[in-house]
């Protein structure tokens, strides 16, 4: 195993307000990109390590890390037309600071999204939080749903959150939580307003994994839960988890428990289905060339099966993937490398996982980022828009370096 690590707790990341109209277009790219905008730094936000939402209008909300008015990151819209907007500042203190990966938008435009510091308990510089920002006659107003304490609930929280279909709110902590090595949670709206934690699962670093990951859980239309841990497991090398709930109990079940070479380990990204309700993710390592992998569980009544489809090769196919998949009308797949691709920088890699009709899928690079002043360093997904385009960001690149949003059309 290669000893390169990208650290998931966000507390150890390191990481000109300027739109720019910039289409480019090279010999091995399969499609179109549009440079979206350039994140400025300072006021503006930097280090743009988010997925991107778009509500019904178009508009595109996420998250920098850091910058904004007080350096400790904001919430933005950026608009079809490129007009980018901080809807909110983040000051580091009790309403948190650093967030990670992103908001999450419900049914009336709220958004919601976790920081990683901030808050209140036993945590130096705080255990984080989860928020909701909440649009009314065109102002923004933030509030703090939880305050982790570092207690059993949780700390350092730094992946985004998920709906069920009753509003209830799901995520994972990388740390805190009995033994210090994360939870599930749950969120329950009251009728009062507040919110009410519940732990819905304490790892504990064994056959369960440990920590959770920075992929978002997904929730499937019978109120399942599934998601990765980015270690632990039997083998060491991650896991994928289901949690289902029986009679007022919830209950934990490993899928999957990685291997290391020529299979997968370390998946960072989350879970996406396909139409049959298989399971697809991407591994950070390992892979017959120990640079990553895109597989796939398939099901088969209560037994899952898990097969590599695809094993990133380094150089110029790209290398350490850490995205969630995104899938076209034809069920064809879109994600992203956080290296290798174009040989004057190894920013990072846009690939398409295309399936024939024997049920081979083969990959194909089909963007290289170039980086400065274009985007570089994808480590996010892409989000589909109406017109079959995707979005993602970068957190580097731009004109000023500080990160980028693009557009790219297949």
């Amino acid at each position: 195993m290669r000893s390169r690590r990208i650290s998931f707790s966000a507390n150890k990341i390191l990481a000109t307000s300027t739109v720019i109209a910039l289409l480019t277009t090279a010999a091995w790219a399969a499609g179109k990109t549009k440079l979206v905008y350039s994140f400025g730094g300072g006021s503006d936000g930097e280090y743009t390590d988010t997925e991107l939402v778009m509500d019904k209008a178009g508009n595109l909300y996420g998250t920098s890390v850091q910058g904004g008015a007080f350096g400790a990151g904001t919430v933005f819209q950026v608009t079809p037309t490129g007009v980018h907007t901080v809807l909110y500042n983040f000051t580091g203190g009790t309403d948190g600071g650093e967030p990670y990966k992103g908001v999450t938008l419900d049914n009336e435009g709220n958004l919601y999204g976790t920081a990683v510091t901030g808050g209140g308990g036993s945590c130096e510089g705080g255990c984080g939080v989860v928020f909701k920002l909440t649009h009314m006659n065109g102002t923004w107003t933030q509030i703090v749903i939880h305050q982790f304490t570092g207690g059993s609930d949780g700390s350092g929280v730094g992946s985004p959150v998920a709906f069920d279909r009753h509003g209830n709110l799901y995520g994972t902590t990388p740390t805190g939580g009995a033994l210090g090595l994360g939870v599930v949670y749950q969120l329950k709206p009251e009728e009062n307003g507040q919110w009410t934690l519940h732990v819905v699962h304490t790892f504990m670093g064994g056959a369960d994994g440990s920590g959770g990951s920075a992929g978002k859980l997904l929730i499937s239309r019978a109120g399942n839960i599934y998601g990765v841990c980015t270690v632990g497991g039997v083998h060491g090398f991650g896991t994928v988890y289901k949690i289902s709930h029986h009679e007022r109990h919830w209950h934990f079940t490993t899928l999957y428990a990685f291997k290391d070479q020529p299979d997968g380990a370390s998946p960072y990204g989350g879970l996406v289905f396909d139409k049959r309700g298989n399971l697809y993710g991407t591994t950070y390592y390992a892979g017959a060339n120990d640079f990553g992998t895109v597989y796939k569980l398939t099901r088969h009544e209560d037994t899952w099966t898990e097969s590599v489809l695809y094993s990133f090769k380094g150089g110029s196919d790209g290398d350490s993937p850490i995205s969630t998949l995104a899938a076209d009308e034809n069920g064809n797949f879109y994600g992203t490398t956080s290296d290798g691709g174009s040989s004057s920088c190894g920013c990072g890699t846009v690939f398409k996982m295309i399936r024939d009709e024997n049920g081979t899928w083969s990959e194909s690079v089909v963007y290289r980022f170039p980086g400065a002043p274009r985007p570089a360093f994808a480590y996010n997904g892409l989000v589909r828009d109406s017109a079959g385009n995707f979005y993602g960001t970068t957190v580097h690149g731009g004109a000023g370096d500080d990160g980028a949003i693009y557009e790219f059309i297949p």
